[in-house]
């Protein structure tokens, strides 16, 4: 069940990276004015932490190389 009117929005952090940003403004609300606010208060050190783990491989199930 999806959430109506929900909007998405790229928005860029100081040093070039992109997130995703959903959200649901109000009638008459200045959608730069937003973002910009929102960019400012993202946490961009966890949101980086996350998509580093996100794609970690773990050491345990690496493939195995045949010595012989």
């Amino acid at each position: 069940m999806s959430i109506p009117n929900v909007r998405r929005f790229r928005i860029t952090g100081p040093t070039g990276q992109e997130a995703t940003l959903m959200a649901v403004l109000p009638k008459g609300a200045d959608v730069d004015q937003y973002l910009a606010d929102a960019s400012k208060r993202f946490d961009w050190k966890a949101w980086e932490d996350m998509q580093q783990k996100q794609f970690k491989v773990r050491v345990g199930q690496q493939k195995q190389k045949k010595a012989k």
